[in-house]
């Protein structure tokens, strides 16, 4: 039998605290994201019927998410289906950074849009703040090559909020902490996942 841990009295509460704080926002804000998430897939699917494609993009943990919601798409979630397209516009370090040395790095995700969205296509732009102007130019980007976005912010949705045309689609976690929205961001993430999967796969 190894040693019995020393257990820190103060940092074990303040542990359970969190826990109970991510718990405590779960359950009071999901049920205004159900309806906007099941919308969510609802275009995702038909994008990708279409021929379309799922274009992703986010800063910092909001890049990682990106990556993680492509390489969903790409691979595959829980069940064994198609590869689904998506790109995860994070990933380029030469283009990121060529972008960044010879414009500004405000332009890094808006260049790659205006290259490669169709009309057909999804933009899912992830930004705990809502208010990345790197995002916001991609957004706007994407509106002028014709294709939908669909919005993953938190707090009270900050610029992005407002720069969403009526073709667009806003998933908004309405709470101030960064590390909570993005928790909500990958339950977010995984659940459109899920039912992408659940819809291809007739579950």
């Amino acid at each position: 039998m190894g040693e019995k841990p020393n257990i820190n009295i103060e940092l074990k509460s303040h542990i359970e605290n969190l826990f109970q704080e991510s718990i405590n926002i779960k359950t009071q804000i999901y049920p205004q994201l159900i309806f906007p998430i099941e919308k969510a897939i609802s275009l995702i699917h038909q994008s990708i019927s279409n021929g379309g494609k799922i274009l992703v993009c986010g800063n910092g943990g909001s890049a990682a998410d990106s990556q993680h919601l492509s390489s969903e798409f790409l691979n595959r979630f829980e069940s064994e289906r198609q590869p689904l397209p998506a790109i995860a516009l994070t990933t380029d370090s030469s283009t990121i950074t060529s972008i960044s040395n010879d414009y500004e790095f405000n332009l890094v995700f808006a260049k790659q849009v205006c290259a490669l969205a169709k009309p057909e296509d999804i933009l899912i732009a992830i930004s705990t703040s809502g208010n990345s102007i790197n995002i916001c130019e991609a957004i706007i980007q994407m509106q002028k090559n014709n294709g939908r976005v669909i919005a993953l912010t938190g707090r009270d949705g900050g610029k992005i909020s407002k720069i969403l045309s009526t073709n667009d689609l806003i998933i908004n976690v309405p709470t101030e902490k960064t590390a909570r929205i993005q928790e909500m961001h990958i339950l977010i993430i995984h659940s459109i996942c899920d039912g992408i999967d659940r819809i291809f796969l007739n579950h």
